[in-house]
């Protein structure tokens, strides 16, 4: 789990420190409003997570399915509650035999990555409360994301799908790259265009701007994120949860239980 203070001048704080460093991050929480980060291992949390999908995407006009009701080996769904409440979520997918949700209308680009070596996985389903509408918890959530699958699973080419007027968002926040022109999606019914990056520039300008006055030129995501110490204490935590299975070719892997409160 990790808790990521709501005020706006406080420094991100990871909950998933080593017993044996400095518990004080942990105590000088008590009593701040935070907003709690874990995987949604439990019926009730994939159920808030699919409740919440549902609800955005219906106000966009876009149609939307219910999560599994059960974990699959190859996803994981992320989600940032306040109390018990889900604020926002988002379902990191491993490419597998099974392929990427992003191959139902971009599969040769994807496939033209394959064939380089890419290790490639996607990032779906992506949604957050309007009433909490937070930088913080949105570059927060991307950050466990990508320790999460770059740096604990090995990957290092992310996907996405989004709608054609979010391309510049995700641009200027992120870094994408447009990998594929706009094509209609039937899982949303919307159009939908295909983003990319490698998480190798991801690493480099969270180490470079993690941290950042907002009083800076740096308009991006990566001033929101964890600092570098944080990002190596959440990777220890995950390091030793990870899951024995070793990955054939294209990656299968067995379930993974890393994100627990």
């Amino acid at each position: 789990m990790i808790g990521i203070p709501f005020e706006a001048h406080v420094p991100l704080r990871s909950l998933l420190q080593d017993e044996s460093e400095n518990d004080d991050l942990h105590r000088c929480e008590v009593g701040r409003r935070l907003y709690r980060i874990r995987s949604a291992d439990s019926d009730g949390l994939r159920s808030s997570a699919s409740v919440l999908v549902n609800r955005m995407y219906a106000t966009r006009g876009y149609a939307s399915r219910p999560l599994p009701d059960q974990s699959l080996p190859t996803r994981i769904t992320l989600v940032a509650s306040d109390h018990e409440s889900t604020v926002a979520t988002i379902t990191v997918g491993f490419d597998s035999f099974d392929g990427l949700h992003v191959d139902t209308l971009f599969s040769q680009e994807v496939d033209t990555l394959r064939q380089a070596g890419r290790q490639v996985c996607e990032f779906t389903t992506l949604a957050m409360d309007q009433v909490v509408r937070s930088r913080r918890v949105l570059a927060s959530l991307f950050n466990v994301a990508y320790i999460y699958a770059h740096r604990v699973m090995g990957f290092d080419t992310l996907l996405i799908e989004v709608n054609p007027r979010h391309v510049l968002y995700y641009q200027r926040m992120l870094g994408f790259q447009v990998m594929a022109p706009q094509r209609h999606s039937p899982r949303v019914g919307a159009p939908a265009v295909l983003l990319g990056i490698n998480f190798s520039y991801i690493r480099e300008q969270g180490e470079r701007f993690a941290g950042l006055s907002r009083a800076s030129n740096e308009r991006s995501l990566y001033p929101d994120w964890f600092s570098p110490l944080e990002e190596e204490a959440i990777l220890r935590r995950l390091t030793r949860s990870k899951a024995s299975a070793a990955p054939t070719s294209r990656h299968r892997y067995e379930p993974l239980r890393l994100l627990q409160a």
